[in-house]
Protein backbone atom coordinates (compact mmCIF):
# COMPACT_ATOMS: atom_id res chain seq x y z
CA UNK A 1 0.00 0.00 0.00
CA UNK A 2 1.53 3.58 -1.17
CA UNK A 3 1.45 5.79 2.18
CA UNK A 4 3.77 9.22 2.22
CA UNK A 5 4.68 11.18 4.86
CA UNK A 6 4.09 14.92 3.87
CA UNK A 7 0.51 15.99 4.88
CA UNK A 8 -1.30 16.53 1.27
CA UNK A 9 -2.93 19.60 0.52
CA UNK A 10 -6.56 20.61 2.33
CA UNK A 11 -9.72 19.02 0.69
CA UNK A 12 -10.94 22.66 -0.36
CA UNK A 13 -7.89 23.89 -1.55
CA UNK A 14 -9.59 23.86 -5.41
CA UNK A 15 -12.48 26.16 -4.23
CA UNK A 16 -10.09 28.54 -2.53
CA UNK A 17 -7.50 28.85 -5.06
CA UNK A 18 -7.07 32.16 -6.53
CA UNK A 19 -8.39 33.90 -9.46
CA UNK A 20 -7.18 32.03 -12.55
CA UNK A 21 -8.43 29.19 -14.42
CA UNK A 22 -11.50 27.14 -14.27
CA UNK A 23 -10.84 23.86 -12.16
CA UNK A 24 -10.91 20.86 -14.78
CA UNK A 25 -13.32 17.46 -14.20
CA UNK A 26 -10.55 15.58 -12.96
CA UNK A 27 -9.46 18.50 -10.26
CA UNK A 28 -13.21 18.69 -9.11
CA UNK A 29 -13.06 15.25 -8.63
CA UNK A 30 -9.92 15.30 -6.36
CA UNK A 31 -11.20 17.59 -4.12
CA UNK A 32 -14.49 15.64 -3.88
CA UNK A 33 -12.71 12.28 -3.36
CA UNK A 34 -10.81 13.74 -0.41
CA UNK A 35 -13.82 15.39 1.28
CA UNK A 36 -15.55 11.47 1.11
CA UNK A 37 -12.25 9.73 2.57
CA UNK A 38 -11.63 11.78 4.98
CA UNK A 39 -15.13 12.21 6.27
CA UNK A 40 -16.49 15.99 5.35
CA UNK A 41 -18.70 14.37 3.15
CA UNK A 42 -20.84 11.72 5.13
CA UNK A 43 -22.21 8.58 3.93
CA UNK A 44 -25.79 8.70 2.45
CA UNK A 45 -25.21 12.36 1.59
CA UNK A 46 -26.52 13.63 -1.74
CA UNK A 47 -24.36 15.65 -4.05
CA UNK A 48 -25.42 18.70 -5.33
CA UNK A 49 -24.84 19.57 -8.67
CA UNK A 50 -25.75 22.76 -8.75
CA UNK A 51 -24.00 23.69 -5.45
CA UNK A 52 -21.07 21.90 -6.58
CA UNK A 53 -21.33 24.07 -9.95
CA UNK A 54 -21.76 27.53 -7.76
CA UNK A 55 -18.49 26.60 -5.99
CA UNK A 56 -15.83 25.42 -8.33
CA UNK A 57 -17.50 28.24 -10.83
CA UNK A 58 -18.08 26.03 -13.35
CA UNK A 59 -21.22 24.36 -15.66
CA UNK A 60 -23.32 21.35 -14.35
CA UNK A 61 -20.74 19.17 -17.49
CA UNK A 62 -17.25 18.92 -15.52
CA UNK A 63 -19.21 18.43 -12.03
CA UNK A 64 -21.34 15.56 -14.23
CA UNK A 65 -18.13 14.27 -15.24
CA UNK A 66 -16.37 14.30 -11.75
CA UNK A 67 -19.39 12.54 -10.28
CA UNK A 68 -19.46 9.74 -13.07
CA UNK A 69 -15.56 9.25 -11.83
CA UNK A 70 -16.29 8.95 -8.42
CA UNK A 71 -19.03 6.74 -9.23
CA UNK A 72 -16.53 4.28 -11.35
CA UNK A 73 -14.02 4.13 -8.30
CA UNK A 74 -17.25 3.22 -5.82
CA UNK A 75 -16.92 6.30 -3.73
CA UNK A 76 -20.72 7.44 -4.94
CA UNK A 77 -23.56 5.46 -5.78
CA UNK A 78 -26.03 6.78 -8.47
CA UNK A 79 -29.21 5.99 -8.27
CA UNK A 80 -31.72 7.21 -10.97
CA UNK A 81 -33.89 10.03 -10.70
CA UNK A 82 -32.56 10.37 -7.12
CA UNK A 83 -29.44 11.56 -8.12
CA UNK A 84 -25.54 10.93 -6.64
CA UNK A 85 -24.94 9.80 -3.08
CA UNK A 86 -21.60 9.18 -0.83
CA UNK A 87 -21.20 5.67 -0.48
CA UNK A 88 -19.95 4.42 2.64
CA UNK A 89 -16.85 1.80 2.66
CA UNK A 90 -15.69 0.27 5.98
CA UNK A 91 -12.68 -1.28 6.86
CA UNK A 92 -13.27 -4.62 6.17
CA UNK A 93 -14.11 -4.07 2.59
CA UNK A 94 -11.10 -2.08 2.39
CA UNK A 95 -9.14 -4.95 3.84
CA UNK A 96 -10.38 -7.85 1.50
CA UNK A 97 -9.49 -4.80 -1.71
CA UNK A 98 -5.79 -4.55 -0.45
CA UNK A 99 -5.40 -8.52 -0.21
CA UNK A 100 -6.48 -8.95 -3.77
CA UNK A 101 -4.20 -5.73 -4.78
CA UNK A 102 -0.93 -7.33 -3.14
CA UNK A 103 -1.77 -10.59 -5.13
CA UNK A 104 -2.42 -8.87 -8.56
CA UNK A 105 0.61 -6.74 -7.93
CA UNK A 106 2.74 -9.82 -6.73
CA UNK A 107 1.79 -11.40 -9.85
CA UNK A 108 2.43 -8.57 -12.69
CA UNK A 109 5.98 -8.09 -11.08
CA UNK A 110 6.94 -11.75 -11.43
CA UNK A 111 5.44 -12.08 -14.86
CA UNK A 112 7.34 -8.25 -15.66
CA UNK A 113 10.55 -9.87 -14.21
CA UNK A 114 10.11 -12.38 -16.51
CA UNK A 115 8.48 -10.64 -19.78
CA UNK A 116 8.96 -7.03 -19.64
CA UNK A 117 11.05 -5.92 -23.02
CA UNK A 118 13.51 -3.08 -23.23
CA UNK A 119 11.06 -0.77 -24.05
CA UNK A 120 8.67 -1.36 -20.78
CA UNK A 121 12.16 -1.77 -18.60
CA UNK A 122 13.04 2.16 -19.66
CA UNK A 123 9.22 3.20 -18.99
CA UNK A 124 9.39 1.79 -15.56
CA UNK A 125 12.85 3.57 -14.69
CA UNK A 126 11.42 6.96 -16.01
CA UNK A 127 8.60 6.36 -13.59
CA UNK A 128 10.61 5.79 -10.75
CA UNK A 129 12.94 8.75 -11.38
CA UNK A 130 9.66 11.06 -11.34
CA UNK A 131 8.93 9.81 -7.94
CA UNK A 132 12.06 10.47 -6.88
CA UNK A 133 11.81 13.93 -8.25
CA UNK A 134 8.42 13.90 -6.72
CA UNK A 135 10.04 12.84 -3.41
CA UNK A 136 12.70 15.43 -3.51
CA UNK A 137 10.23 18.22 -3.79
CA UNK A 138 8.22 17.16 -1.05
CA UNK A 139 5.29 16.91 -2.97
CA UNK A 140 2.92 14.63 -2.10
CA UNK A 141 0.18 15.25 -4.23
CA UNK A 142 2.27 14.95 -7.19
CA UNK A 143 4.42 11.72 -5.97
CA UNK A 144 0.90 10.46 -5.69
CA UNK A 145 0.14 10.72 -9.83
CA UNK A 146 3.64 9.73 -10.10
CA UNK A 147 2.97 6.44 -8.29
CA UNK A 148 0.04 5.98 -10.41
CA UNK A 149 2.18 6.09 -13.75
CA UNK A 150 4.97 3.58 -11.73
CA UNK A 151 2.14 0.81 -10.90
CA UNK A 152 0.68 1.05 -14.68
CA UNK A 153 4.02 0.32 -16.25
CA UNK A 154 4.62 -2.81 -14.44
CA UNK A 155 0.89 -3.87 -15.80
CA UNK A 156 2.70 -2.82 -18.83
CA UNK A 157 5.36 -4.44 -18.44
CA UNK A 158 3.73 -7.89 -17.12
CA UNK A 159 3.00 -9.19 -20.86
CA UNK A 160 -0.47 -10.51 -19.55
CA UNK A 161 -3.04 -7.94 -20.88
CA UNK A 162 -6.08 -9.26 -18.72
CA UNK A 163 -3.85 -9.00 -16.02
CA UNK A 164 -2.89 -5.37 -16.66
CA UNK A 165 -6.91 -4.42 -16.98
CA UNK A 166 -7.68 -6.39 -13.60
CA UNK A 167 -5.12 -4.43 -11.73
CA UNK A 168 -5.68 -1.34 -13.38
CA UNK A 169 -9.37 -1.46 -12.22
CA UNK A 170 -8.79 -2.32 -8.57
CA UNK A 171 -5.98 0.05 -8.39
CA UNK A 172 -8.99 2.69 -9.67
CA UNK A 173 -11.18 1.80 -6.62
CA UNK A 174 -8.45 2.05 -4.17
CA UNK A 175 -6.83 5.47 -5.18
CA UNK A 176 -8.55 7.31 -2.71
CA UNK A 177 -7.75 5.36 0.02
CA UNK A 178 -3.63 5.13 -0.73
CA UNK A 179 -4.14 9.18 -1.05
CA UNK A 180 -5.46 9.02 2.58
CA UNK A 181 -2.48 7.44 3.88
CA UNK A 182 -0.52 10.70 2.63
CA UNK A 183 -0.46 11.95 5.96
CA UNK A 184 1.35 8.92 7.52
CA UNK A 185 4.90 10.49 8.67
CA UNK A 186 7.89 8.56 6.49
CA UNK A 187 6.11 6.89 4.21
CA UNK A 188 6.65 8.97 1.42
CA UNK A 189 10.49 8.09 1.98
CA UNK A 190 9.63 4.31 2.47
CA UNK A 191 7.62 4.06 -0.86
CA UNK A 192 10.13 5.38 -2.58
CA UNK A 193 12.50 2.97 -1.34
CA UNK A 194 10.30 -0.17 -2.10
CA UNK A 195 9.70 1.14 -5.35
CA UNK A 196 13.79 0.96 -6.29
CA UNK A 197 13.88 -2.55 -4.84
CA UNK A 198 10.89 -3.64 -6.79
CA UNK A 199 12.26 -1.84 -10.33
CA UNK A 200 15.90 -3.57 -9.44
CA UNK A 201 14.09 -7.06 -9.30
CA UNK A 202 12.53 -6.49 -12.44
CA UNK A 203 15.20 -5.67 -13.91
CA UNK A 204 17.48 -8.05 -13.16
CA UNK A 205 15.31 -10.54 -14.11
CA UNK A 206 14.15 -12.12 -10.85
CA UNK A 207 10.70 -12.98 -10.71
CA UNK A 208 10.56 -14.32 -6.97
CA UNK A 209 12.11 -11.30 -5.26
CA UNK A 210 9.82 -8.96 -7.39
CA UNK A 211 6.72 -10.79 -6.48
CA UNK A 212 7.50 -10.75 -2.59
CA UNK A 213 8.63 -6.97 -2.62
CA UNK A 214 5.28 -5.81 -4.67
CA UNK A 215 3.40 -8.21 -2.07
CA UNK A 216 4.81 -6.23 0.82
CA UNK A 217 4.43 -2.79 -1.08
CA UNK A 218 0.95 -3.66 -1.17
CA UNK A 219 0.16 -5.62 1.50
CA UNK A 220 -2.21 -3.95 4.40
CA UNK A 221 -0.08 -6.09 7.69
CA UNK A 222 1.69 -4.34 10.73
CA UNK A 223 2.32 -1.29 11.20
CA UNK A 224 0.48 -0.52 7.26
CA UNK A 225 -2.94 -1.80 8.91
CA UNK A 226 -2.67 0.24 11.74
CA UNK A 227 -2.46 3.20 9.86
CA UNK A 228 -4.98 1.93 7.64
CA UNK A 229 -7.56 1.58 10.83
CA UNK A 230 -6.49 4.93 12.35
CA UNK A 231 -7.33 6.69 8.85
CA UNK A 232 -10.64 4.76 8.73
CA UNK A 233 -11.53 5.36 12.26
CA UNK A 234 -10.32 9.17 11.80
CA UNK A 235 -12.84 9.64 8.64
CA UNK A 236 -15.07 7.70 11.06
CA UNK A 237 -15.27 9.33 13.73
CA UNK A 238 -15.23 13.06 11.81
CA UNK A 239 -18.98 11.32 10.28
CA UNK A 240 -20.60 10.64 13.75
CA UNK A 241 -19.13 14.03 14.72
Amino acid sequence: MELSGDEPASAGAISRRPPGPRPRASDIRDALEQEIVTGAREAGERLDESGLAKRFGVSRTPIREAINQLASAGLIEQIPNRGAFVRHVGLAELVEMFEVMAELEAMAGRLAARRAERSSLDALRTALAACEQAAQRHDPDAYYYENERFHHAIYDACGNAFLAVEARRLHHRLKAYRRLQLRVPQRLRQSLAEHSRIVAAIVAGDGEAAERELRDHIAVQGERFADLVAGVSERDGQRRG
